[in-house]
């Protein structure tokens, strides 16, 4: 294993001496669309290389969306390709052929059928070809492709799955496979946040022009599809089947990048799992600027938790909760503040959030103040900082909540421990006992709270900054370029 801690870092300026670059981010409708840490990483990579030329692809909702991001000079472009509303549509003619390829296409992911990631992925660009020149939408959601998937399903011994199930299930597939019926983007390297739907991008551009692919998956998209998957009221079969396509795509797309970045060791293991090729690989984790998160003048006068991110089903927030209802049994005084906008797809969520404050008697001392405008400000205002996630990449709120001498409380997943190592505290996950020990831990014992609070500062400054992470990802670039010139 190689990590960018680990190059030769005194050489890496030359890699920008060549021609600029024209580089495509590309990432489900974060950039610049949305706040969070994803956003931030490619605004990060987009600021860090102003001689290059940098389109942002988001995969949105229905391309309505407005920026939130300031647009930086060397922002070239943002294309939006949206997987609802109005299907994209390249001609009007049925496309000849169709039926044979969707077949294959259903028979390469499907359970206890003869499928591979190399199958699946000759079948992608099948139907990408075809929907070059033909409407392939409509005849991914027309009454024969229903009818092969209902066939499908039932050869490959899953039992059988009814005409709504199967038709919801044709429905999500065309909406997942839109990104293979827009334009392939031409850029000189196409650059993946993450693994999934995005991945279809690049995959469509490595076909149509040789576009080298490089992946950075922030955290674990196959991992998140089957947590997510479990709250989903869809019936098994359309979950099976669902699942079976993301699990495919999600080896596939290892499979098709010339390089991957990780993140983490740990989404470095899953990556091998899932069939990446370890020569291919690099991990990196993810930098700030130190500067931009000074160490806290001081401490609040009551013991005070602060979580910063957005609220997210994924951050497990009811744990927090829970949580410090226990820390309040122990410290009547504490207080808990949750920093952090609300997505709109996300509001359900943060209503049940504020239905458990009030549950457990929390009203007051619990509060969600949204977004703030300095998140500086937030970590400086508590004596903690907590994440409770069930999954995550390399967090930017752990790093940036340890630049400014805030010792950590987080959950053991994704690249966490291997950002807090002795500088926080970490437990298991879904575990709000374990969290409010730790909590109660670190509010109690000042002096070990300032020890682990100068260890958490030194550990920023000398493993996780900015200008080493944007210097390695401009000589992947040149690395890659020069690579495929070459071929």
């Amino acid at each position: 294993m190689t990590t960018y801690q680990e190059l030769d870092l005194a050489g890496l300026a030359a890699a920008d001496d060549g021609a600029p670059l024209r580089i495509a981010l590309v990432s489900e409708g974060c950039y610049p669309f949305h706040p969070g840490g994803v956003s931030l990483w490619c605004d990060q990579l987009v600021r860090g290389m102003p001689r290059h030329a940098f389109t942002a692809v988001a995969l949105t909702a229905d391309g309505t969306e407005q920026p939130w991001w300031p647009r930086p000079a060397n922002l070239a472009e943002v294309v939006t390709m949206p997987l609802w509303g109005r299907r994209p549509r390249r001609a009007r003619q049925r496309p000849a052929g169709f039926s044979e390829v969707h077949e294959a296409f259903l028979r390469s992911f499907l359970p206890y059928t003869d499928r591979s990631p190399e199958r699946f992925a000759r079948s992608l660009r099948q139907i990408f070809e075809l929907a070059q020149s033909r409407d392939v939408g409509a005849a991914l959601v027309s009454n024969d492709a229903v009818a092969r998937l209902v066939h499908a399903v039932a050869d490959c011994g899953e039992g059988p799955i009814s005409l709504r199930d199967a038709v919801i299930a044709t429905d999500l597939l065309e909406h997942s496979l839109r990104p293979l019926l827009f334009p392939p983007i031409q850029v000189d390297v196409c650059h993946l946040a993450m693994n999934g739907l995005s991945a279809l991008v690049g995959m469509a551009a490595k076909w149509a022009h040789g576009t080298p692919l490089l992946m950075s998956e922030h955290g674990v998209y196959l991992r998140e599809r089957y947590l997510g998957a479990v709250g989903e009221s869809m019936s098994l079969p359309a979950k099976v089947v669902m699942l079976s396509f993301h699990r495919a795509l999600a080896a596939a797309a290892y499979r098709a990048c010339d390089m991957l970045t990780p993140h983490s060791d740990y989404n470095r293991r899953w990556q091998l799992r899932g069939g990446a090729d370890s020569g291919r690989m690099w991990t990196m984790y993810n930098g700030i600027d130190p500067a931009e998160f000074p160490l806290a003048p001081g401490e609040p006068d009551v013991p005070t938790i602060v979580f910063v991110g957005r609220i997210d089903p994924l951050k497990d927030l009811h744990t927090l909760i829970r949580a410090f209802g226990e820390v309040r049994r122990a410290l009547p005084q504490a207080r808990l503040r949750v920093f952090g906008p609300v997505p709109e797809a996300n509001k359900g969520y943060h209503a049940s959030c504020l239905q458990l404050v009030d549950q457990l008697g929390l009203t007051g001392a619990a509060v969600f103040e949204g977004l703030v405008p300095s998140q500086v400000d937030a970590y400086h205002a508590g004596h903690v900082v907590a994440l409770t996630s069930v999954s995550e990449g390399f967090p930017f709120t752990v790093v940036e909540a340890m630049s400014t001498g805030r010792p950590p409380v987080c959950t053991d997943v994704g690249g966490v421990s291997e950002a807090v190592a002795d500088a926080g505290l970490v437990v298991p996950p879904r575990d709000h006992e374990a969290v409010a020990r730790a909590c109660v831990r670190l509010l109690t014992d000042g002096g070990l709270r300032k020890q682990m609070g100068a260890l958490a500062r030194q550990r920023v400054v000398e493993r996780f900054t900015v200008q080493r992470w944007n210097d390695s990802y401009r000589a992947r670039y040149a690395e890659l370029v020069t690579a495929e010139a070459a071929r």
